[in-house]
């Protein structure tokens, strides 16, 4: 146990020296090996995951997932999704927030990345509400919060990381995340009714469209509807692997780029560099948290805490909420996919052992990921908004998404609370 605390120490202390948290962990990882298994050991094991990591056909979902997300986004998808949720709801106060979250959810369902999808709703539906008279805390708060959803609405590039590297069924993960990310939508958008209720002139509502006006809106977005149903619908069906429905899916957004007239050479050749460094960015913190882990595993850390626990005597119910705590302080201060999977080998096993359900599980974690993704000092999307939106101080920012941070943690709870809000969709599948 001792080992493994020190190796704790070792990549905090690290980071506090600026070195990259997957360089830490993997210094960590094969230090820890060397000292506790011998020079062989640490250079066999660091080989393999390596190895095993870099010819995994399951990872390949990967850098499809973020190849679909990359031509999604050059198609222009995005814009008809706001389009078409503003035309039925941009007229009552608040719409546009409204719209932004609902295009969030839509393009999240083919795009995978909570940063893509802040990113491009920061082009979209920034302009729009600037132009209607929006405060600036709450449409970058509303775009910072609702583009966390493109994690949770399957396909979602941590859930694909989360099954990986806990052995849990993918498929099953994307189902069990519908209904928590429908809700988080519904959440969202019941906590701007209450702002803009108090509120009222920092979000004016925005023109009525007449109903043939939102049919034609809606023919707009074929192509996201087209896409979710081969993806999410073959992958549901059984008549794929996750795998297979990321390559339909990367080669239906491949074919709507093209056809859209939006995908020269040049694009082309930018998508998929941007593709190449995410995915190299991935994999780097996957070989060193899994060799960090292998580390970890070598020690007794986490039989101690889990039997530590057995001993406190508390109910499983209290160990999970205390998970969640732990969470959601760290996700304030460290980068959240690094935290998962520092963190996943000393906690799942816990779970497990508890008898709790993987899968539910995993949707826990993939809520933790969105608040962290929005708490300030360190949230990814509040940056990069801030770096998209140069004229929006960080301070605005910060204000406009503590109220919906509050809300996703309500959502947590509710989930801790009730797992067949998870649960009940993959029940379905087996």
């Amino acid at each position: 146990m001792t080992e493994a605390l020190l190796g704790f120490g070792a990549i905090f202390l690290l980071a506090l020296m600026r070195v990259p948290l997957a360089f830490a962990m993997g210094i960590v990882g094969f230090a820890g090996l060397w000292i506790t298994r011998g020079t062989m050991a640490a250079l066999a094991s660091t080989a393999q995951v390596v190895h095993e990591t870099g010819f995994a056909y399951t990872l390949s979902v990967i850098p499809l997932f973020i190849l679909m997300g990359n031509f999604v986004a050059r198609a222009g998808l995005a814009h008809e999704l706001f389009q078409a949720a503003y035309a039925f709801i941009g007229h009552v106060r608040g719409g546009l927030a409204h719209a932004t979250i609902a295009a969030c959810a839509g393009f999240g369902a083919i795009c995978g990345s909570s940063i893509a999808t802040a990113a491009t709703m920061s082009k979209v539906a920034y302009p729009s509400m600037r132009k209607l008279g929006y405060s600036d805390s709450l449409s970058t708060g509303v775009m910072a919060a609702g583009g966390t959803l493109g994690i949770m609405i399957p396909p979602s590039t941590i859930m694909v990381i989360y099954g990986i590297v806990t052995q849990t069924n993918i498929g099953h993960l994307f189902a069990a995340g519908v209904i928590p990310g429908l809700l988080t939508a519904a959440m969202l958008m019941l906590t701007v009714m209450v702002m803009t209720s108090r509120d009222p002139e920092h979000a004016p509502p925005g023109e009525r469209f007449s109903w043939p006006e939102r049919w034609r809106a809606l023919r707009g977005i074929w192509g996201v509807v087209v896409l979710v149903i081969v993806v999410l619908g073959g992958i549901y069906g059984g008549f794929f692997t996750a795998t297979e429905g990321a390559g339909f899916g990367a080669f239906g957004a491949f074919l709507f780029a093209l056809l859209r007239r939006r995908l020269t050479w040049r694009v082309l050749f930018e998508v998929l560099v941007e593709s190449a460094r995410t995915t190299a960015m991935l994999f780097t913190l996957l070989i060193a948290a899994t060799l960090f882990a292998n580390f970890v595993n070598f020690t007794t850390l986490p039989m101690d805490l889990k039997d530590g626990i057995e001993q406190l005597g508390l109910s499983p119910t209290l160990v999970i909420v205390a998970m969640m705590a732990i969470y959601v302080l760290l996700g304030t201060v460290m980068e959240e996919l690094t935290m998962v999977l520092l963190t996943i080998p000393l906690f799942f096993p816990i779970v497990t052992g508890l008898g709790f359900d993987p899968v539910w599980f995993g949707v826990l974690i993939v809520m933790i990921v969105q608040i962290g993704l929005i708490s300030p000092p360190v949230g990814m999307n509040l940056f990069v908004l801030n770096a998209l939106l140069p004229n929006v101080g960080l301070g605005q920012i910060f204000r406009g998404c503590w109220p919906l941070v509050l809300t996703m943690v309500l959502v947590l709870g509710l989930l801790i609370a009730f797992p067949q809000l998870s649960l009940w969709l993959p029940s379905l599948m087996r």
